[in-house]
């Protein structure tokens, strides 16, 4: 019984071991021209930014630096066991190129990109290719030994290590030299993980990052529990001064009813068709109110219908494309709905807008992950920023609280685009 467990063990551990030299060869193969011509791109396009046309391309190839990075995340969770959260903030990708390039360029995980790009090329290489090499080299020497010294040494000689191959005995010896070697092999799998572990100490978030992604988040929260405070001081002044008046008057009028339907009938009959005004005045406004908490159309059909019922209530044709194949969260939505719902009133009151689209879609960019992106469009007089103040600031703040992003292009003349992103499952 334990010579089958330790002969399963060898047989487990020598698979292993065999793997992470396929691996590691791998990774060498595709390491160094990878590196080399994401970094050599990324320079060029940098260093014509100035010119303009680097405002075209940057983004591009920005995009595919992240892909490789984000690739090589993948292969060091799976392959490793090292995880590299991959921590880029989002860039609306309707933007125009200035926002989308220098919003990527803000962006500390693309310098630290492209800083990997050099290290991967170089020591990320070596060690790639050293778990290969422990592996495949000791099998040379055992192969020179079984013959494969004949063809090699054709042209008068052949070097194995310190071995100079060049007939049967020194093809032994490289043979013995191989044996020897061979004890390196375990090393392999240790090898590829220190590949990763490095890729880790220069793809992962820095200390200071992550003080500034915490400041980030606490300013976010704050935001949001100013903004609820807000939400819940217009609620309770809505209700005191609109349905709390109207039902407080029904009920003095219900009493001058009961007093007077037997003196006066008819005056009785006056105030009760009254009451019965004021109470449909009082649901409707109750309807409002629930509606601008959380529109019941929202809960019980979704993002897409509930921006369709909006569209239908504003005062200029309205177009609006849906593409969700499933249901966000229900914060996510709420969060969409309302930020949908600021910038259409927007379009209406200060752009001067006679036709707005909107468009919402789930863009799936990895494996659980993708972005909520929405986007409004008026052909109104243009000239909208995000500003202290404005609307889209709100927005702007909303969007902050799950992470999201707000783009606005706006030229003067219009048209303009707010585009709103929202990380979501």
């Amino acid at each position: 019984m334990s010579i089958e467990k330790d002969s399963g063990g060898i047989g487990t551990r020598a698979r292993a071991v065999g793997l992470a030299a396929l691996r590691g060869l791998g990774l060498a193969l595709v390491t160094l021209p990878g590196a080399v011509v994401g970094l050599v791109l990324a320079l060029v396009s940098l260093a014509l930014v100035p010119l303009g046309i680097g405002l075209i391309t940057t983004p591009w190839v920005l995009t595919g630096v992240r892909v490789l990075a984000d690739w090589r995340r993948v292969l060091a969770a799976q392959w490793g066991g090292v995880r590299i959260p991959s921590a880029y903030r989002p860039v609306a990708k309707d933007a125009n190129p200035w926002t989308r390039t220098f919003g990527m360029l803000r962006d500390p995980a693309t310098w630290r990109d492209l800083r990997w790009l050099p290290v991967d090329m170089t020591a990320g290489f070596v060690t790639a290719l050293s778990a290969a090499v422990v592996v495949l080299y000791p099998l040379e020497g055992l192969a020179v030994a079984a013959g494969l010294w004949r063809p090699l040494s054709s042209s008068g000689g052949y070097w194995y290590g310190f071995v100079r191959v060049a007939d049967q005995g020194s093809a032994l010896a490289a043979g013995a030299l191989g044996l020897a070697l061979l004890a390196l092999a375990p090393l392999a799998p240790r090898l590829l993980s220190a590949h990763f572990r490095l890729t880790r100490t220069v793809l992962g978030a820095g200390q200071g990052e992550l003080a500034e992604r915490v400041r980030v988040l606490t300013e976010s929260r704050r935001d949001a529990v100013d903004t609820s405070a807000a939400e819940l001081r217009r609620i309770e002044r809505d209700l005191h001064d609109g349905a709390q008046a109207r039902l407080v008057a029904m009920g003095m009028d219900l009493g001058t009813i009961e007093v007077l339907l037997d003196k006066d009938p008819e005056q009785a009959k006056k105030l009760l068709a009254q009451a019965r005004q004021s109470s449909v005045d009082a649901l409707t406004e109750l309807r409002d109110l629930v509606r601008g908490i959380h529109p019941p159309v929202l809960a019980e059909r979704g993002l897409g219908d509930a921006v369709r019922a909006l569209a239908l209530r504003m005062p200029v044709p309205t177009e609006v494309n849906v593409d969700l194949p499933v249901r966000a969260d229900a914060p996510v939505e709420s969060a969409a709905y309302f930020a949908v719902s600021e910038a259409l009133t927007n379009a209406v009151k200060h752009a001067g807008a006679d036709r707005i689209w909107i468009d919402l879609h789930h863009v799936r960019e990895r494996e659980g992950a993708g972005m909520l992106r929405i986007t409004v469009t008026d052909n109104g007089r243009g000239g909208a920023v995000a500003g202290a103040g404005s609307g889209l600031a709100g927005v702007e703040r909303r969007l902050g609280t799950f992470d999201g992003v707000l783009a606005v292009s706006s030229p003067a003349g219009g048209p303009t685009m707010v585009t709103m992103e929202i990380p979501c499952v």
